[in-house]
């Protein structure tokens, strides 16, 4: 089927059950569509040995009739989670040569439905990034493009998003700390969802800031979201976090029928120096929610302006915490070492050329804010901050709300290099919109709204109550629905 790749997950699914397309054919179809595309540098470990393998293990399942719902689908998997035999580098010298020997508990899941793995994905070097500039790899481009310029797809997660929108695969696994799956989907173009914290298992997923970090689901539409993410989630004894609940039927919860729904609208959200244009899609993602027979309602979120700097101590300092296990001893890189260099000289040398410019920044801020003399004055405080963040969400959940609509993002993508002279605080505010849901452990969901002046992208988020998925899901799939959003980016790659 030619233009296979431009399917979404259930469009192909439905061809591969009916037999108008093999999972080969599929697969086929999406590599050479990596291949064309490699000058995005989405891709950073092609792994078409396994793809082709698995789909024939797909087409067979697929003929025996015991084809469950990602079997044959096309994936890409970000770099951040551990594949048996393939290397894992989350996007770090540090780790260069890393080749688990154990798969991570998401992948395992969604090879365990069929799905078929193309291949590791770029991204933001250990998921601290915003623009997918801080990859070892090299930054990822946008497929979107506007005056002939180079435009980031958002980080960490830019290298799925990338490869989603210019139709490389079906789907992509993310991962999102403070909006690194939600920041990339709206500047792309596609939908992106991070679960209630506990929801996915973290097993096998490098770590960031153990608290905050969520996986899940970037794909074409909603209902592909709701696909992806039932075979994602469910309890995993081997990460402590993980909740032991059961899974529902995500996709069967598109009903489509929001009416007599509360929608909340944070006043808090309306900030200074917001574009215009972000205000506009966001009085009309209200108004089309409103159409649907929702019931608008003003609500407040106090302490949403500390949530930037909450999150900013909070994230660097698990971050220090977790990344001081790679030391050059057991695997990945370790420094060249001079004569009568000893085990010190080992982990700052190894140290300072495995990590990037922000790891180090971020190991060195969270460092601090656990240090003696300064835990109380930061994180403790972080700590406090973060509950009354949470306690504003529950709080306007407990009003009555069944979902808060607010902007994804404070602008469309911008391009890449532009951030270079700008302070790590002005990078730092693209996540503006989007911590506050990490913090509160919460559902959120990206989708795209609508084009901006220059034919870029803009998305709209949703926040749901925590464990209801579903209901975000439906609540997103009515605004999808009403935005009738089907832009692309136009080929240039």
């Amino acid at each position: 089927m030619m233009g296979a790749n431009k399917l979404t997950i259930a469009a192909a699914r439905d061809a591969l059950r009916k037999g108008d397309l093999t999972a080969v054919d599929l697969t086929m179809a999406c590599l050479t569509a990596i291949d064309a595309g490699d000058g995005l540098g989405a891709f950073v470990h092609k792994t078409p040995e396994i793809a082709l393998e698995q789909a024939r293990a797909a087409d067979a399942r697929l003929a025996a009739g015991n084809a469950p719902s990602l079997c044959g689908i096309p994936l890409g998997i970000k770099d951040l989670f551990c594949t048996k035999g393939v290397a894992s580098q989350a996007a770090s010298n540090i780790l260069k040569g890393f080749k688990p020997e154990y798969e991570s508990t998401v992948t395992a899941q969604l090879f365990g439905a069929g799905a078929v793995m193309l291949g590791k994905l770029n991204m933001d070097e250990f998921a601290m990034g915003s623009s997918n500039e801080t990859s070892c790899y090299g930054p990822v481009v946008n497929p979107w493009r506007c005056d002939d310029r180079e435009l980031t797809p958002g980080g960490s997660s830019g290298g799925s998003a990338a490869a989603v929108a210019a139709d490389l695969c079906l789907a992509a696994t993310g991962t999102d700390t403070g909006g690194s799956i939600r920041q990339p989907a709206a500047f792309t173009g596609i939908v992106g969802i991070k679960p209630t914290y506990g929801r996915v298992s973290r097993w096998g997923i490098v770590a960031f800031a153990s608290s905050l970090d969520q996986a899940g689901p970037m794909t074409k539409t909603v209902r592909d979201a709701a696909i992806m993410l039932g075979c994602m989630a469910g309890h995993d004894p081997k990460d402590s976090t993980s909740a032991d609940l059961a899974v529902p039927d995500f996709e069967a919860a598109l009903t489509g029928d929001i009416r007599g729904r509360r929608i909340g609208i944070p006043r808090e959200y309306r900030m200074d120096g917001m574009p215009a244009e972000i205000e506009k899609l966001w009085a009309a993602g209200t108004a089309m929610l409103r159409d649907a027979g929702a019931e608008i309602v003003d609500i407040s979120l106090p302490h949403t302006k500390y949530a930037l700097p909450t999150y900013y101590v909070v994230a660097p300092a698990e971050a220090s915490s977790n990344l001081a296990r790679y030391d050059g001893v057991r695997y990945g890189h370790r420094a060249k070492l001079a004569a009568g260099d000893g085990i010190t000289e080992m982990y700052e040398k190894t140290r300072a050329e495995g990590f990037g410019a922000e790891v180090q920044r971020r190991v060195m801020i969270g460092t601090y804010v656990l240090s003696a003399g300064f835990y109380d004055a930061y994180y403790n405080r972080a700590r406090k901050v973060r509950a009354l963040i949470k306690r504003d969400f529950e709080q306007a959940f407990a009003a009555g709300v069944d979902a808060i609509l607010t902007p994804a993002t404070p602008s469309a993508a911008f391009g890449l290099g532009e951030m270079a002279n700008a302070s790590p605080v002005e990078m730092y505010l693209n996540d503006v919109f989007t911590v506050t849901v990490n913090l509160a452990g919460l559902p959120g969901i990206a989708v795209p709204v609508g084009l901006d002046a220059q034919g870029l992208p803009l998305g709209l988020q949703l926040i749901g109550r925590p464990w209801e998925e579903g209901d975000l899901l439906n609540h997103a799939y009515v605004l999808e629905r009403a935005a009738g959003f089907v832009a692309k980016p136009e080929k240039w790659w």
